[in-house]
């Protein structure tokens, strides 16, 4: 792109797909570098092309093997600004640890802020994320954070759908305030669903306030590991008379039995991004580009431009 100043975006292992997504859209090449692993799986990085005084952005989503793609992310950081790149802006789609953000019990750390340290201490200047687990991560660092949403991108597909029988449900009370965004720009009612944890991978749904019976139902969660939380919401929900239930989760780290889950057709649909690489396979899994947003807020970074427009809605 001719309005792009010195830009170079080089891509980590963790989701390529995306790194080339965003290159596609910005109209530039994805830049050469090696990230690979020695035979005892120490990670190494070389960049084969000159990076001194380029605005240099590394992708990586820290998703699983998350250690290892945290110490690649590292490695990468550590390598730009020793190559004398003049800015290093970590992009992260997804940003792993999210969910140990604090205490809450005794003697455990605070896992995502200890990573904000590392990213700042390995050299990144800036960091490029999106949909955070609890919006407080983005004091947890000392360089600037944008913050991004990728209510855009569901707004835009849900905007073809008729949403005249709809209720938008949070599967937690800790949800709401995004599910009633989501409830205000489609016109749905807004509903929850009351849970209860019995485990790490473990969710036991109790009660839900709402409109049901005989309703399409949109659950709406920042992310989903296991699929526990949105399979018990779903089981709940019909059992109420639910017509239909899809969720929307920017972020589909799916496990073994995630996906197992979903195989189970509780849930009718999940729409997610691709912020995490994921194989759909026969999964009833709908995947959406965040390439697009991810590439014009790296354009405007580039270019010293304002990311503010990024968050209206279009077509609303």
């Amino acid at each position: 792109m001719q309005d792009c100043k010195k830009l170079k975006i080089f891509s980590g292992n963790s989701n390529k797909p995306l790194a080339e997504e965003i290159c596609k859209y910005l109209e530039i090449p994805l830049g050469d570098a090696i990230v690979t692993s020695f035979p005892d799986n120490e990670s190494f990085v070389r960049f084969n092309e000159n990076i001194r005084g380029m605005d240099v952005f590394l992708v990586q989503s820290t998703c699983s093997p998350a250690n290892h793609n945290v110490m690649e992310l590292l490695i990468m950081i550590d390598a730009a600004k020793r190559a004398s790149a003049a800015r290093v802006t970590a992009v992260l789609p997804f940003f792993g640890y999210s969910r140990q953000d604090r205490k809450d019990q005794p003697r455990v750390p605070i896992t995502s802020k200890l990573v904000a340290n590392l990213l700042v201490a390995a050299g990144a200047n800036r960091i490029l994320t999106m949909d955070l687990h609890a919006q407080q991560i983005q004091g947890f660092f000392d360089i600037p954070v944008d913050h991004l949403y990728a209510s855009p991108v569901f707004f835009e597909e849900l905007e073809a759908r008729d949403t005249n029988n709809m209720t938008v449900f949070s599967p937690d009370v800790g949800g709401m305030k995004m599910a009633n965004a989501y409830a205000e720009v489609l016109g749905c009612p807004l509903g929850f669903v009351a849970k209860r944890r019995t485990g790490a991978n473990t969710v036991e749904a109790m009660n839900l306030v709402g409109e049901v019976d005989g309703r399409e139902i949109l659950i709406i969660d920042d992310m989903t590991e296991t699929a526990g939380t949105l399979t018990a919401a779903a089981q709940i929900l019909k059992e109420r008379g639910a017509k239909k239930v899809s969720a929307v989760v920017s972020h589909g780290v799916l496990n073994d039995s995630g996906r197992e889950r979903l195989k189970s057709g509780i849930l009718d649909e999940l729409i997610t991004t691709n912020t995490v690489d994921m194989e759909i396979g026969d999964l009833p899994i709908k995947k959406l580009s965040v390439a697009p947003l991810l590439g014009e807020a790296i354009k405007r970074t580039n270019t010293d431009s304002s990311i503010s427009s990024l968050f209206q809605i279009k077509g609303f």
